[in-house]
């Protein structure tokens, strides 16, 4: 059943499916990017986790954001098949939020400094899905181990002080560049 705010916030398009240029495995997935227009109505420029159809057939997925507002879909090989789709289509997607975030999956690195960082795992515990899915992002957004690794004691240095969110963080990648769409390869 949609409520009253889902209905205001879904979103009927029609978007091309691509094939990404550079995949260690061109043929495993696939990705949509969403009209801005479509984005517009989410509650974030971050990962957002959505419940829709593409073509008729359900599905939930996490968008991720593209670094220019708006929001991304990889299309795993699967549900390619189950909505009966092709690299080149052009298929029809309606989506909406979801009413809860999930709870989002912890890198093990970060959930073995939490087990050992007391202070820090009680406010992870405190803190909202939405606030877990940015500290999350923050951490696994870092291109190199030694960046990643400076995050991950980073957040639990201020989750120990009682930070519930990760600051100076864009978490659309608007302002830094840090996200964007894969680049097609058509």
């Amino acid at each position: 059943m949609i409520n009253k705010k889902s209905k205001d916030t879904s979103a009927l398009f029609q978007a091309k499916l691509h094939r990404p240029k550079k995949a260690e495995d061109n043929s495993s997935w696939a990705f949509i990017v969403l009209p801005k227009d479509a984005s517009d109505k989410l509650p974030r420029r971050g990962r957002t986790t959505v419940v829709g159809s593409i073509n008729n057939h359900q599905f939930q997925a996490m968008l991720e954001p593209d670094g220019k507002l708006s929001h991304w879909l990889q299309v795993n090989k699967k549900l390619q098949k189950a909505a009966g789709i092709d690299v080149g289509d052009i298929v029809t997607l309606e989506i909406r939020p979801v009413d809860k975030e999930p709870d989002p999956e912890i890198p093990s690195d970060l959930m073995e400094a939490l087990a050992s960082t007391p202070e820090a795992k009680v406010t992870w515990n405190d803190t909202t899905n939405i606030a877990r899915l940015d500290w999350i992002h923050w951490i696994t957004s870092a291109k190199q181990s030694k960046t990643r690794a400076k995050r991950v004691n980073d957040a639990c240095n201020m989750l120990a002080k009682g930070k519930k969110r990760v600051c100076c963080f864009d978490q659309s990648g608007y302002y830094s560049k840090a996200f964007s769409a894969p680049e097609a390869e058509d």
